[in-house]
């Protein structure tokens, strides 16, 4: 097996090292040493995208956002799945991991971002969401972290509190729809998200395709 070789680097906001490597022709995200995603293990992305826009497939001018770029495998998944006039905002922390996608990613999700329906907001997924009008969006896919317990940035927890999800809510145009990316089952999250007024469904997703068993959580807000 050849070694893994890491590719580039960046600081976050709050002073924490990132770093994007390949080994064999597969990418990995770390932050400090720790695997965020991996291109091999990518199941539970390719289905945020799916079930966020599921019934939007047909739908004309449908507007969705893609909160956390990553890989992007959510986002080719949702420029793959919506028709020619749809809208697709796709928001990214980290201006590095737009950069990366482009040019050492390229051939595997990056040239989603040169779709012409695609929008790329490089900053705060949240802040985004907070400026929106009302029912500017048809779904809102969102993986901005490790889940409702924020790894990479702090910030991100006011999403997933109840005043983020309520803005979350204000934002979705009549029968949109949410989809939260989670590394585990939280009832407490559950319980937020039914308290501002959403219908909650909790969607089991492996790692891989493949796998016996689920890993991750989706939770589906509608």
């Amino acid at each position: 097996m050849k070694p893994r070789i890491n590719l580039a680097a960046a600081l976050t906001a709050e002073g924490r090292r990132l770093v994007l490597s390949e080994q064999d022709g597969a990418f990995a995200i770390s932050l400090n040493g720790q695997e965020l995603m991996h291109s091999r293990a990518h199941a539970s992305e390719l289905l945020l995208g799916e079930l966020g826009v599921e019934s939007l497939k047909t739908k004309p001018s449908a507007r969705v956002l893609v909160g956390g770029l990553g890989l992007g495998f959510t986002l080719a998944q949702v420029v793959a799945d919506l028709g020619p006039d749809a809208v697709i905002d796709v928001a990214e922390l980290i201006p590095e991991v737009v950069d990366w996608n482009r040019e050492f990613m390229r051939n595997l999700n990056g040239a989603a971002l040169d779709d012409p329906r695609v929008n790329v907001h490089v900053g705060d997924a949240t802040r985004l969401i907070q400026k929106a009008p009302p029912a500017t969006y048809n779904a809102m896919m969102l993986d901005l972290d490790n889940g409702p317990a924020a790894m990479v940035a702090t910030g991100n927890q006011y999403l997933y509190a109840k005043t983020g999800l309520a803005r979350v809510k204000r934002v979705l145009r009549s029968n949109g729809r949410a989809v939260f990316w989670s590394a585990s089952k939280d009832a407490a999250f559950e319980s937020r998200l039914k308290s501002v007024g959403f219908q909650v469904k909790r969607v089991p997703a492996k790692v891989h395709a493949n796998a016996k068993r689920a890993a991750y959580v989706l939770y589906v807000a509608e």
